[in-house]
């Protein structure tokens, strides 16, 4: 099942993320995401969080609409979108795909990174989406789909990540490493309509940037 999970980062979803959010098999609102969804006519299956960022006429529109409320105390140990992915898994989800989840406030948008890295997310495919971007973290390999002359960053979660072999790639590793600290995997370019990309150890953020 893929489900997808709205945030309420400060942008709209364009015309082509909408339809990737009506694709979804189930969604879910995390607090303040429901106003993004009022605003482009959607209505979740699922809204999660303190609620102290939607408003009473998405409320209305949501009851209405039969969606699931779950509400919880302001003062949690959890932010809403955390709430949000543990409810995905509990749902049996075997994809996530997240949607304005970057921009605004940067502890959440660090925050939200550094969630992908969750063990309960282990053994899902986990992305962010954005406009023209896509955000993944890899674990063992993953296949990029683009077109070619995409710019593809290749960024350490942990302190390094070994093992590092492309395939597709402008500048090809071969059993190579990754620094946190260090720039070197930043614009690599796609040559190829699919990519892939192995490692031995460590966590690999993958952040493709469509050329057009």
């Amino acid at each position: 099942m893929r489900i997808v999970i709205v945030a309420n980062a400060p942008v709209i979803p364009d015309r082509r993320l909408v339809g990737c959010i009506d694709d979804a098999d189930y969604l879910i609102a995390a607090d303040g995401g429901g106003l993004v969804l009022t605003a482009i006519g959607r209505a979740p299956q699922l809204l999660i969080g303190d609620l102290d960022s939607i408003d009473d006429a998405s409320l209305s529109f949501f009851t209405a609409s039969k969606t699931d409320i779950r509400r919880f105390p302001r003062e949690k140990d959890e932010t809403d979108l955390e709430l949000a992915l543990q409810a995905a898994v509990s749902l049996g989800a075997h994809a996530i795909d997240l949607f304005c989840v970057l921009g605004g406030r940067w502890d959440h948008t660090l925050a939200t990174i550094a969630m992908l890295s969750m063990p309960m997310l282990a053994h899902l495919r986990v992305r962010i989406y954005a406009e023209h971007q896509r955000i993944e973290l890899i674990r063992t390999a993953a296949v990029i789909q683009g077109t070619v002359g995409d710019v593809v960053s290749l960024l350490p979660l942990t302190q390094t990540v070994n093992g590092i072999t492309t395939i597709g790639l402008e500048y090809p590793l071969t059993d190579a490493t990754l620094y946190m600290e260090q720039s070197r995997g930043v614009s690599n370019v796609l040559t190829e309509p699919e990519a892939r990309v192995t490692i031995a150890d460590g966590l690999l953020l993958v952040i493709h940037t469509e050329s057009s």
